[in-house]
């Protein structure tokens, strides 16, 4: 399902910095790290598990630091190249058969080897596992997993699909040690056994992870440091303070915009840089077909067309995030403007409309929910602000509850929500990945929205295109389709920012095309 193909749109998505370095103090822009010089990162996203298997969600974070993928996005890359591959590529002619030959002498951090029977356990792993909602609709395409010798692994797919390679640079396809992760099930407790850049030393669910040097560690990754502890924080403003307070050096998710904004007109004399970024997450509201008020669609139109996202971009977000009508964001081929195009400016007397020629003439009662600690503190007042402009039209009475990440992950997969929010950041910056992991039965948000036309139409068809700018049209055609359902109701595109210390190097450079932080590329400056 999360295929990209011939990302030369990667490009676009790199970070550049937004403030320069700063002159003088004696410091130099040569990198590097002491024996035990720890670079410390404060995140909002924690962990949700610590099994590749289960996780689809921001868990991915600390895979990408502590497991390997086959192939990866080295610094600069816009396409696949191996990592834990020597090689890989297509050995047929229609996009079938995939083939990758590992390194030489590969070891998990145990000392454990890592062959061609630990590669094709961790992909069978994950599909009998089939956690809902969970990874394995990743490989809706695969067909079977084979080995040839300790170091040869192909992949048979079910059809053509020329984005397999991104699917394996994703962090759900992290290869775990055969000894240590049951087959059926998924590995409890705080431990992790994997072969990426660090080991992880320890783990405090909700608190911190900390990570060292892998010395069985053979990839791609030039680790500018010897170790990283990742603290997370239930909020932005406890993150920033801590930041400030230089108890940590980096903060690369969940930034509240005052913050940013703050940063922004901080000046040179500030000691903190802020990385500024065009990005591809998007924030957006799921409607569940169970429940007896969001199956209808008048309500659910009527809901779009009262929604004022110009006023939550400015009066929440302070103008960090622009308005999105689309699932596609802006900057990546196959974006639309499909919800503007349907329903214009918001307007209560159109929704009026729509409700009252479906023969509802009393207040809608809705609840939505969202997630507390998972994309910043700003999410609370975001969804007041929803509330606010629904029950403003005298269409609805709103209702709106929160629940922690873990509690509230549970709870989507449950079907226990009528509406909810949800943010997306994209395994890769292709269109595909906007729609394909929302749709068919198998899709990530488990609820039910089974479109053949989509899943059996524009997207097979779009998968057997190498070039991905001569996709426009069947994307645009799975748009009109998610426009026509209001299934999803996309609310915003947001930027990336990085906060780091001056004394930190590398922060423009550590952010994957999917926005996953390479902690390996944070270093200290030297002084003269």
């Amino acid at each position: 399902m999360f295929r990209r193909v011939h990302l030369r749109c990667l490009r676009p998505f790199a970070l550049l910095a937004s403030v320069s370095l700063v002159a003088g103090c004696g410091l130099l822009s040569s990198e590097g790290s002491d024996e035990d010089d720890v670079i410390n990162v404060g995140t909002t996203s924690a962990p949700s598990t610590l099994d590749p298997a289960v996780a689809y969600d921001g868990s991915w974070e600390l895979y990408r630091n502590v497991f390997q993928t086959l192939l990866s996005f080295p610094e600069g890359a816009s396409e696949p190249q191996p990592d834990a591959a020597e090689r890989c590529r297509f050995t047929d002619g229609s996009s079938m058969v995939y083939t990758c030959t590992l390194r030489a002498g590969l070891k998990f951090s145990d000392g454990h080897a890592l062959d061609a029977k630990a590669v094709k356990f961790s992909f069978d792993r994950m599909r009998r596992i089939a956690v809902k909602g969970g990874p394995a609709g990743l490989l809706g395409s695969l067909r079977a997993v084979e080995t040839k010798g300790e170091r040869t692994v192909v992949f048979r797919l079910r059809k053509p699909d020329a984005t397999f390679p991104f699917v394996l640079t994703t962090p759900a396809m992290s290869i775990v040690d055969p000894g240590e992760y049951p087959a059926g099930k998924p590995r409890e407790g705080t431990e992790v056994s994997g072969s990426g850049p660090y080991v992880l030393k320890s783990y405090r669910v909700g608190d911190h992870a900390e990570l060292v040097r892998n010395d069985h560690y053979a990839g791609a990754a030039d680790r500018k440091n010897d170790a990283v502890t990742i603290r997370y924080f239930r909020d932005s403003d406890a993150m920033v303070d801590a930041l400030r307070a230089k108890e940590i050096d980096v903060t690369f998710r969940g930034l509240a915009a005052r913050d940013v904004v703050a940063q922004q007109g901080a000046g040179k004399e500030s000691d903190i840089r802020l990385v500024e970024g065009a990005g591809t997450e998007i924030r957006y509201l799921v409607f569940n077909p169970d429940d007896s008020w969001t199956r209808k669609p008048a309500v659910r139109e009527a809901f779009a067309q009262v929604i004022d996202r110009g006023a939550i971009a400015h009066k929440i977000y302070k103008d960090t995030v622009e308005p999105l009508y689309s699932m596609v964001p802006r900057g990546v081929t196959g974006h639309a403007t499909g919800f503007f195009d349907r329903y214009g400016d918001p307007s209560a007397a159109k929704a009026r409309q729509i409700l009252r020629a479906a023969g509802i003439t009393e207040r809608v009662p809705l609840t939505l929910w969202y997630t507390t600690d998972r994309y910043g503190s700003a999410t609370g007042p975001e969804f007041a602000e929803i509330k606010r402009q629904l029950e403003d039209s005298g269409l609805f009475r709103v209702t709106i509850k929160g629940r922690p990440w873990q509690q509230f992950d549970k709870g989507y997969k449950n079907g226990e929500y009528p509406v909810f929010g949800r943010g997306w950041f994209p395994d890769f910056p292709d269109a595909d990945n906007f729609i394909a992991p929302f749709v068919g039965k198998d899709n990530s948000l488990n609820i039910p929205y089974e479109v053949p036309r989509i899943t059996d139409g524009a997207l097979p068809r779009s998968r057997r295109e190498a070039d991905r700018s001569n996709v426009v049209d069947q994307f645009e055609e799975a748009q009109r389709i998610l426009v026509d359902d209001v299934r999803l109701l996309p609310l915003w595109q947001g930027k990336q920012y990085v906060m780091a210390s001056e004394e930190i190097s590398g922060a423009e450079r550590a952010l994957d095309p999917s926005a996953i932080m390479m902690m390996w590329q944070l270093g200290r400056k030297t002084s003269w």
